[in-house]
């Protein structure tokens, strides 16, 4: 405890220190905090369920008529007396949309991915995972009692490289990447992986957080927008992004899920989601994410047309999907530019590391179906005057 004040006072010094922002509301695409509105370029409410106030009538409507579900606490773990049908009758909804055999409710993406690798990973086994992914993951995998490696981002020859010199040292190889990268909104190559998992007989995990809701004819992610369902071993998702509800998933066969049913750790030990929170997925899922769409195309050129704009103003960008980093480099440069923003109504937090690699320190501007590019093609002067 003696060390604290000092290890607060390094991050401040290194501007990596972080405080919970005050926030008043969030309406829209705006976002008030303290007394003052701001165009929202920080929240993952891609589709604009979360906060949607007619959204919220229709479902007080529709939930009148299913009072014996409408809880506000499950009071208990799934495994003991926190199930009810909605829970199966979502997992079942989910299982058919991905044409897999079953379907497993977690509290949070964190929950299913800590929960999903740790249970994998056992001793005699390895994992292989870009080097990139989300700390869930790589939590996940030193909380597992088996080996992992991490080969460069998107570097499929480094993860082959890898395998081959490896993978016959174990029992069962896995390898994992997520399909949306959400720092650098840039897509794996998932065709390539799926080559390479077959070669070496591994088996592979997806997580589409950041694709699920946005990618793919019915909003699927990237494994549908590839055709690569039936290839993917395990698809994790969340509801808490695109959904605007609270929770994730997992689909596979029904021995993998039973599987985690039984030995995953966050699954067992935690309290269930409250059903009024399932119903909100379910009642989402079933009718407003099949009429998104043209919405859903709209908010990725409007994304292409920033990153565009940007680059030809001399910045760093990367990506192609609705997730656009303005990479700066230096923590404190980056929250100048933040707090510049700011002065102008853009709500865009600086991103600093842990969560991106030293010296990457950047902008990450997130876009939602109702940002336009009139609402955010002024950035890049403003930018570049910073």
């Amino acid at each position: 405890m003696k060390d604290l004040k000092n290890s607060l006072k390094k991050l401040k010094q290194e501007s990596l220190f972080r405080e919970i922002k005050n926030i008043n509301s969030k309406t829209g695409k705006y976002i008030c905090i303290e007394g003052k509105n701001f165009l929202n370029l920080s929240s993952n409410n891609y589709l604009n369920f979360a906060d949607n106030t007619d959204f919220v009538k229709e479902f007080l409507e529709h939930i009148k008529s299913k009072t014996s579900e409408v809880s506000f606490g499950s009071a208990s773990a799934r495994l003991l007396t926190g199930n009810l049908p909605v829970y199966d009758r979502l997992e079942s909804l989910i299982a058919n949309l991905f044409n897999k055999e079953k379907c497993l409710l977690f509290n949070s993406g964190y929950h299913a991915n800590v929960g999903i690798v740790s249970s994998l990973l056992k001793k005699g086994d390895a994992i292989f995972c870009d080097k990139l992914n989300h700390a869930s993951i790589i939590d996940g995998m030193k909380l597992g009692d088996g080996d992992f490696f991490r080969y460069k981002h998107f570097d499929y020859e480094d993860l082959e490289y890898k395998l081959e010199k490896y993978s016959n040292k174990y029992k069962n190889i896995y390898i994992i990447t997520e399909s949306v990268f959400s720092m650098d909104g840039d897509i794996a190559d998932l065709k390539k992986i799926v080559e390479i998992k077959k070669k070496y007989n591994a088996t592979l995990i997806v997580d589409e957080a950041h694709a699920f809701g946005v990618f793919g004819k019915n909003g699927l992610g990237i494994c549908e927008q590839e055709n690569i369902l039936n290839e993917v071993d395990i698809i994790i998702a969340t509801f808490g992004k695109s959904i605007g509800g609270v929770g994730a998933f997992a689909v596979a066969t029904a021995d993998i899920i039973n599987y985690f049913i039984n030995t995953s750790r966050s699954f067992i030990f935690s309290t269930a989601i409250a059903p009024v929170n399932i119903l909100w997925n379910e009642w989402i899922i079933e009718n407003k994410l099949p009429e998104t769409l043209t919405s859903r195309q709209n908010m990725l050129q409007t994304a292409d047309k920033f990153r565009n704009l940007l680059t030809d103003n001399g910045f760093e960008t990367r990506g192609e999907s609705q997730i656009v980093p303005v990479i700066i480099g230096n923590n404190e440069d980056t929250m100048k530019m933040a707090d510049n923003l700011q002065q102008y109504g853009y709500w865009a937090l600086p991103i600093r590391p842990p969560t991106v690699p030293k010296n990457t320190s950047r902008l990450r501007f997130s876009l939602t179906t109702d940002i336009n590019i009139a609402d955010i093609e002024g950035i890049s002067t403003i930018l570049r005057q910073e």
